[in-house]
């Protein structure tokens, strides 16, 4: 069996009322303007999350060429959306934040203010030293900004690029640093403090005590895609004076929030084996040759410790310019070897540029 490759953090999946109006404000903020993926269909892999029956939705995966990772923003369709009984706290279960890298912090909030944007902070170091930020998008999901250097091909309107991680909650610290070290190689702790912290105090429970943990890899993602998504890193936070909830109880899978953080990776059989090593099997799993729109590939979830989704996807191919029928295709490549740039800066060719 040949070896599991994680390439990158491939996106971040958000449920919302309307991905079309949605999307448009994405592009406008965090510049992720290049849709990979924009279908209609029916979620019928995914029946543990979706009430047991397939479930019609709208998807658009979309990324910023500055690099990082993307945002996949699912539109349920046809049933009711149910939103989360009260505003997610730091310290509740699953996906809190998803964190979005800029080469300009200072630039990029001066532009959200003057936008007049709904800021939660003002740029300051965190408690990892990085300089950050955080702002509520119109649908009351809480993005970071983050200080990062990484950039794959630049722009000179827009100073954000694409999702460079997650903030988690956690009930059990120490179990989920072994899980997210195990599963996905974030295997060095580069800060680690318990307080009250000052720099989220403008979040929804930022008076709480927590314990607070970043977490990076000591390898380098490598693969084809590697070098348009850069590297990431994850935030774990468990809350630990008051009781937390499980953002996605009694919910479905795409109600609006936070849905999974995604990993592109090689080799899926390996990505398997290796995840019921250590007691977290998949559950669900699309099989082989997947197709979602124009882009086909494998796609399969896991849970962490406290049930948050872990997506995985074997990319198999992406258009590039899909009026000539020309497709970027992963099969036949080199599973650790990157893309040569100048082709994957050919997804230009996908860009949507508003008129107004």
């Amino acid at each position: 069996m040949k070896e599991k490759v994680i390439c990158g953090l491939q996106q971040v999946g958000v449920g919302v009322k309307d991905a079309k109006i949605s999307w448009k404000w994405y592009r406008k903020y965090f510049g992720i303007d290049i849709p990979v993926v924009d279908a209609v269909g029916v979620a019928e892999r995914m029946l543990p999350y979706t009430g047991g029956k397939p479930q019609p939705r709208y998807a658009i995966l979309a990324i910023n060429l500055q690099g990082g990772g993307g945002l996949e923003i699912w539109e349920p369709r046809g049933r009711e959306l149910n939103y989360p009984a009260q505003q997610p706290r730091l310290g509740d279960l699953g996906i809190f934040i998803a964190k979005i890298k800029s080469r300009d912090v200072q630039a990029t909030y001066d532009f959200f203010a003057k936008e007049g944007l709904r800021l939660l902070s003002k740029p300051c170091p965190s408690f990892a030293g990085l300089l950050h930020f955080y702002v509520l998008d119109p649908w009351n999901n809480i993005y970071e900004i983050e200080q990062d250097g990484f950039v794959f091909a630049k722009s000179k309107t827009c100073t954000t690029g694409g999702t460079n991680g997650a903030v988690l909650g956690v009930s059990d610290m120490d179990r989920s640093i072994e899980f997210y070290g195990k599963v996905l190689g974030f295997d060095v702790v580069r800060a680690d403090e318990t307080a009250v912290f000052d720099d989220m105090q403008g979040l929804p429970g930022g008076e709480r005590k927590v314990r607070r943990v970043m977490l990076e890899r000591s390898k380098p993602f490598d693969g084809p895609l590697s070098s348009l998504m850069g590297p990431s890193h994850l935030e774990l936070v468990q809350a630990l004076d008051e009781p937390v909830v499980k953002l996605y109880e009694n919910r479905y899978w795409g109600d609006p929030g936070y849905i999974q953080i995604c990993f592109d990776v090689r080799n899926m059989a390996a990505v398997e084996a290796d995840c019921k090593a250590v007691g977290h099997p998949f559950v669900c799993d699309s099989g082989v040759d997947f197709e979602m729109g124009d882009a086909d590939g494998h796609f399969t979830y896991i849970e962490d410790p406290d049930g948050t989704l872990i997506e995985f996807v074997e990319t198999f191919r992406i258009p590039v310019m899909k009026k000539w029928g020309i497709y970027l295709d992963f099969r036949k490549r080199d599973d650790h070897k990157p893309l040569p740039r100048w082709m994957l800066k050919a997804l230009r060719f996908l860009r949507v540029a508003d008129v107004d």
